[in-house]
């Protein structure tokens, strides 16, 4: 039994940060983000009863850390929603086309892949809204995956806390630059970072009503098409979200030197007129949200 399946990264806008459920990954705020064309990843599954083992292969190599642990763990969780304990070993072969762990949300596409080659090689056919519940369960991010154009995580329990589609068809003249500041593996995962700013962080309470305020001005930024007012929400969303951070205990930052630089040269060119807003995840490297129009 074998699957091959594709899924696209997505950047968030209103960014997830923050569980109020750590066994189920269940979020304190709903999330909207946009889906790239250009980043993706593809996962095979195999279930073979020729397997001594399961094996886990990232582009090209075998791994064998934390990582493969996640995606072990992730498929043992789907067999076993799915009563499908009685499978054989498995081989995941997968294949990222945006940096790992950088701050790019590789971890979007890699689970949503994932999630719907495992599901597909078990010969089961499930919704996109089942997928993203079973996504869920390996990286919240990846719920929104699963659908094209922007798409929302929505906050509640176990089975309706699940991504859906805003608009997989935009037509906002809507483009997205990214600038790799550092593309290795970032020092402080996103799970281990998120969990000490909920614990610590002063400024985590008025994150979590500022999300859904700014959740409320997205969407109506989108059916209004209007680019100016989704750029400024975004990157204030951002910046709201790294603050948290800064005033965690311990402090920390996934900024860089260079992420400074290029946020200046973005706030720099809309001073002289060019419309452009950035923003990014857990990581250093900046995401610029900008326009196809001629200045």
């Amino acid at each position: 039994m074998k699957a091959t399946a594709r899924a696209h990264t997505n950047i968030a806008l209103i960014k997830y940060w923050g569980k109020k459920n750590q066994n189920f990954i269940l979020p304190y705020n709903s999330s909207l983000s946009m889906t790239l064309d250009a980043f993706y990843t593809d996962t095979t599954v195999e279930f073979s009863s020729g397997f001594t083992t399961n094996q886990f292969y990232l582009n090209g190599e075998l791994v064998n850390d934390e990582m493969t642990d996640r995606v072990f763990n992730h498929i043992h969780k789907i067999k076993t929603l799915l009563n499908q304990l009685d499978l054989p070993n498995f081989t995941v072969t997968s294949t990222n086309h945006v940096p790992t762990a950088a701050g790019l949300a590789s971890s979007s596409s890699g689970f949503a892949a994932l999630t719907a080659a495992a599901v597909k090689a078990m010969g089961l056919d499930l919704s996109k809204s089942e997928l993203s519940r079973l996504a869920r369960l390996g990286s919240g991010s990846a719920t929104r995956s699963l659908f094209g154009g922007f798409a929302m995580w929505s906050t509640g329990n176990d089975l309706t806390s699940v991504g859906s589609a805003i608009d997989e068809h935009p037509e906002m003249d809507l483009h997205l630059l990214a600038i790799e500041t550092n593309g290795a593996r970032k020092k402080i995962p996103s799970r281990s970072g998120m969990q000490n700013t909920v614990e610590t962080s002063a400024y985590y309470d008025a994150w979590v009503q500022k999300a859904k305020n700014d959740l409320d001005l997205m969407t109506y930024a989108i059916k209004q098409n209007d680019f100016e007012l989704l750029g400024k929400v975004a990157e204030n969303n951002a910046m709201a979200m790294h603050a948290t951070n800064l005033a965690a205990v311990p402090s920390f930052t996934y900024f860089e030197p260079d992420t400074l630089v290029a946020m200046q040269a973005v706030q720099e060119l809309r001073n002289n007129g060019i419309s452009c807003y950035y923003t990014l995840d857990a990581g250093p490297n900046l995401k610029i949200l900008t326009q196809s129009k001629k200045y």
